[in-house]
């Protein structure tokens, strides 16, 4: 704080005494009367020395009585009016019955996957305000604007990895409770950052579906995709290949392993996790076929040979895995750039129940998607590896300035 305004905090404060936080709470309110109305009034002397008001005969005309809700409570301000009624003030808008801030508060609970009813009670216990379910659902539906605008930002041109994956959600329609699927798309950029590229909500997927949203990439600016990883999703492969030929796909890893477990019993799913663990560490396509041969053919696979199927199911998009190098592996070995994602998705949808539309659920998971994308990055070491490998491996694809 510099010595001016800690000189101006002093004067602020002269003859007041706090002795709780109530007090301190009246003094904010206080001041932030003090500053609305100064602020106000400036606003409308500045209106009044336009060319066009001030030759008009247009002056000051009283003032109206506005009521605002703040952190700090409910506080009344004087708002200065013109004759010609023409003013528009800028700071408090007409019809604004809430202090600049209030609605950010407001979004960032219901972001963090806060109910209605909690915000409500969060809001009475730190204020002392009640925030009625309709001004909750008013603030948190103006971020929509913001929504279809990040839904159709341009996109980068190449994206050396692309993750995609889907959680589940309820979403009441027609007076049923159905499950439709949700997909998040995280793109890596050439220099590592993480970028949510989209947020898509349909009841089945399919090679059509998945079309649509790779048109929707490429009409956004994507011209390549290098490796597209995703969790067997039905219809992917045939989609991305007519939108990005040159794309790789690669089946999760982790995901195929949870897959095969699930055929299982618990007590046996330490063992066959191991005895899968020789197909997935090959050196090679060649021997993790061969590993492959092995395990149908032993115990395990012989007591559960829809295992070996599925592996066999979705071999084309398991082998391109074993062309690259441990540094590659590593970062493409599994979703769990989304997944972790997910897991804040799953925590946000698990207090709803289930949405009334599916733009109730877009715009919740929307600002669950702005909250967690700042500041997001792959791991310095590893990225700074894997480029290396993509630049020989993809070669004139890969930006070598990257």
């Amino acid at each position: 704080m510099s010595k001016t305004e800690a000189d101006l905090v002093a004067k602020l404060l002269a003859g007041v005494e706090v002795k709780s936080v109530a007090d301190l709470d009246s003094v904010i309110l206080q001041l932030k009367k003090a500053f609305a109305e100064k602020a106000l009034n400036a606003e409308l002397d500045h209106h009044l020395a336009e060319p066009g008001e001030a030759g008009n005969g247009n002056h000051r005309n009283g003032f109206s009585k506005k009521t605002l809700i703040s952190e700090a409570g409910r506080v009344e301000i004087a708002v200065p009016r013109d004759r010609a009624s023409s003013f528009e003030p800028q700071l408090i808008a007409k019809y604004k019955r809430r202090f600049p801030g209030f609605d950010d508060k407001i979004i960032s609970m219901y972001a963090r996957g806060m109910t209605v009813r909690e915000i409500q009670g969060h809001i009475a216990e730190l204020y002392g305000l009640e925030a009625s379910p309709d001004l909750i659902s008013t603030v948190t539906d103006a971020v929509l604007a913001d929504m279809e605008a990040w839904r159709t930002k341009p996109l980068e041109s190449i994206y050396p990895l692309v993750f995609l994956d889907a959680l589940v959600i309820k979403v009441r329609s027609d007076k049923v409770v159905q499950n439709k699927s949700v997909y998040v798309g995280i793109g890596v950029r050439p220099n590592g950052t993480k970028e949510i590229l989209g947020l898509w909500i349909e009841q089945t997927e399919g090679a059509k579906f998945w079309l649509s949203v790779m048109n929707e990439l490429k009409e956004r600016g994507v011209t390549d995709i290098l490796i597209a990883v995703v969790d067997g999703l039905k219809g992917f492969p045939e989609a991305i290949e007519t939108v990005f030929p040159k794309a790789l796909v690669q089946t999760c890893i982790v995901h195929l392993i949870r897959n095969s477990l699930s055929f299982v019993s618990y007590k046996d799913r330490k063992a066959i996790a191991g005895a899968l663990k020789g197909i997935y560490r090959a050196v090679d396509a060649d021997a993790a076929l061969a590993a492959l041969e092995a395990f149908e053919a032993g115990p395990w696979g012989a007591r559960h040979p829809a295992i070996a199927k599925l592996w066999r199911r979705q071999w084309p998009q398991i082998i391109p895995f074993f062309a690259f190098s441990q540094a590659v592996r590593r970062i493409v070995y599994t979703t769990n750039a989304i997944e972790a994602l997910n897991a804040k998705l799953r925590k946000a949808v698990r207090t709803r129940g289930h949405f009334p539309t599916d733009d109730a659920a877009k715009k919740l998971l929307f600002l669950v998607l702005r909250q967690t994308e700042r500041d997001w990055k792959m791991p310095p070491k590893e990225w700074g590896e894997a480029k290396g490998q993509f630049a020989i491996m993809f070669e004139q694809r890969f930006p070598h300035a990257a």
